[in-house]
């Protein structure tokens, strides 16, 4: 009997074999809601290296030994500048991601509108150009310099071989954006600024690690891409180590019980984790925290933010 023959009053019925249609997911703005909308947005500021480096501001200020409501002030020019810089880097990034198919990413899963990302990141911005202006005008100008050079880094940079230029520029410039909101305006020393630089090639470096086969499929091409996973597992101890030999070694006087103590975390920490690296995805990004966490340490508990 064919379909012709199964025809009733009520219409030709369908074969039993017929699945069910499918049913649509809308996964957007318009499903996530109010408060998926708002998660969406904390999450496209890339909240754990926001927080990361304004923890690192806080403790250059401490160790610069900055009275309260400076601190506060410089660590509140540093979380809006690095909220800008994540949104920024998510909403621009949006399309891109999209087709390359990335999860995790609430701009391009239509969790939170890239439009709506964009907006944030212009106001987190205006917040950071007075907060930073208020902690001096040469602070202000070397913090809002280090800003700048992030979103370069986002709107140009990211995909040239030139990717780890402002990561350590802006991690350069950090130590300087905190002495300099000190009364004189001192510069900081030479040994906390190139330290500084070391951990900005090594954050970018372990940033990337763990993504760069995704990166490549997004046609981003910046300098850990080019030297694929292993050659930046190899390269990734070198700056933490070097990091830690200049804070150890590079103030005046003896090294001390604390400089030569740290060495031995320090040096574990950043070869063991990129050397895990290939077992567990986020070994090296877990070993370059904790080695930058002893760095951090060091600055804190020496004061050698401060000139």
């Amino acid at each position: 009997m064919d379909a012709t023959d199964r025809v009733g009053t009520a219409g030709p019925t369908a074969p039993e074999s017929t699945p069910p249609a499918p049913r649509v997911t809308v996964v957007g703005p318009a499903k996530a809601g109010l408060r998926g909308r708002l998660l969406g947005l904390a999450l496209a500021c890339h909240p754990a290296p926001a927080l990361a480096v304004t923890a690192l501001a806080c403790a250059l200020a401490v160790g610069a030994r900055l009275d309260g409501p400076r601190a506060a002030l410089v660590t509140a020019a540093v979380l809006t500048g690095q909220l800008s810089v994540g949104w920024c880097n998510d909403a621009y990034d949006a399309r891109r991601d999209a087709r390359a198919g990335r999860r995790g990413k609430p701009a391009s899963d239509g969790t939170v509108r890239a439009g709506a990302v964009w907006a944030a990141a212009g106001i987190a911005l205006a917040l950071c150009v007075p907060l930073s202006l208020a902690c001096g005008a040469l602070a202000g100008a070397v913090h809002l310099a280090a800003v700048a050079v992030a979103w370069l880094y986002n709107l140009r940079l990211k995909a040239t071989v030139l990717s780890w230029l402002p990561y350590v520029t802006g991690f350069g410039l950090l130590p300087a954006a905190v002495t300099l909101t000190l009364p004189g305006q001192p510069w900081p020393r030479w040994w906390t600024v190139t330290a500084g630089a070391l951990l900005g090639l090594a954050a970018h470096l372990a940033d990337t690690l763990p993504d760069i086969a995704a990166d490549r499929a997004a046609g981003i091409s910046g300098l850990p891409h080019r030297l694929g996973s292993a050659g930046t597992r190899r390269l990734l101890p070198l700056p933490l180590l070097a990091a830690t030999a200049v804070l150890a070694f590079g103030p005046p006087g003896p090294v001390g019980a604390w400089g030569g103590a740290a060495l031995v975390p320090a040096g574990a920490a950043a070869v063991a984790g990129p050397a895990c690296g290939r077992r567990w995805r986020k070994a090296a990004l877990g070993g370059a925290v904790a080695a930058a966490a002893v760095d951090v340490a060091l600055l804190v508990l020496r004061g050698s933010a401060q000139v």
